[in-house]
């Protein structure tokens, strides 16, 4: 694509919209870590979509390097919303240590199949979690739940792999499906969403790695990329996402439940359908 192909086409009036986004996407990516738990890859996996397809990146590999790349800026962002939600006593330590290892598991597992798969199973795959999590936070309380405490043994660690496989597949953290399973089994939805924040730097750290060695030696990856990840992505996204994630953290403790449910649902439904559409 020639060596200053990103330089010539971020020289263009028409990139400006897109560059713009990005500054958007970064502020509300942090924004909704803090706010709902999540990496915020589910808003950003979209916004990066555009503009890579904006850039000419080709079409085989523009899924994967979207993902890959959210997953880097997840890294910052995840670490940032756990600490303050961690500092607010919300964060159950002792789940996050338990489920760190199945977690790392079914991240190695996500990978192997990133290398195998074209961009449309990533797709159907992040409409099909979304569309589920955003159906049980509509229904409310108390719907769909299965008890009243999380498995325990060798149940909750499978329940911890196909999370792990799952984030890795989408490009997210980890929340919105860690957030789900929690609320299905009885945990109050601040809690879930502070604890799963806790669980986001797991999943991105190693999720981000496995990109960078999935794509390494794929072709037409655009200048700057380490693998699937992208470092102009990266550069514009990270810094605003961590400035903003405390704010998000703030206004998640000072809302009711069911309004911080509906804006989970609200925003996982747009994500859905954004895909359904690129499908």
């Amino acid at each position: 694509m020639g060596e200053y192909w990103v330089l010539e086409n971020l020289a263009t009036a028409e990139m400006l919209p897109l560059i713009v986004a990005l500054f958007i996407g970064g502020a509300v990516t942090g924004f909704m870590a803090g706010l709902l738990g999540i990496g915020g890859g589910s808003i950003l996996v979209p916004i990066l979509y555009e503009l890579f397809r904006f850039l000419g990146v080709d079409q085989s590999i523009l899924m994967h390097l979207s993902v890959g790349t959210a997953l880097a800026v997840i890294l910052p962002t995840s670490i940032q919303s756990a600490r303050k939600h961690d500092a607010r006593s919300a964060l159950d330590r002792a789940l996050v240590k338990s489920m760190a290892l199945p977690l790392l598991i079914g991240v190695g597992i996500g990978t192997l199949i990133t290398s195998s798969v074209d961009g449309n199973v990533l797709k159907m795959t992040y409409i099909g979690v979304c569309a589920f999590i955003a159906a049980k936070l509509v229904a409310g309380e108390g719907a769909w739940q299965l008890g009243d405490e999380l498995p325990k043994g060798i149940t909750g660690k499978i329940i911890g792999g196909i999370i792990g496989i799952l984030s890795t597949l989408i490009g997210v953290g980890g929340g919105a499906m860690m957030t789900s399973y929690m609320t299905i089994y009885g945990r109050n939805i601040h809690n879930a969403v502070a604890t799963s924040a806790g669980m986001g730097p797991i999943i991105a750290l190693p999720a981000t790695l496995g990109y960078v060695w999935a794509g390494w030696s794929a072709p037409n990856l655009p200048p700057g990329s380490f693998g699937y990840v992208s470092l102009l992505g990266v550069l514009i996204v990270a810094p605003l996402s961590v400035m903003t994630a405390p704010l998000g953290v703030a206004t998640a403790h000072g809302i009711s439940r069911r309004t911080l449910e509906l804006a989970f649902a609200t925003f996982l439904t747009f994500v859905a359908f954004r895909f359904y559409f690129a499908l």
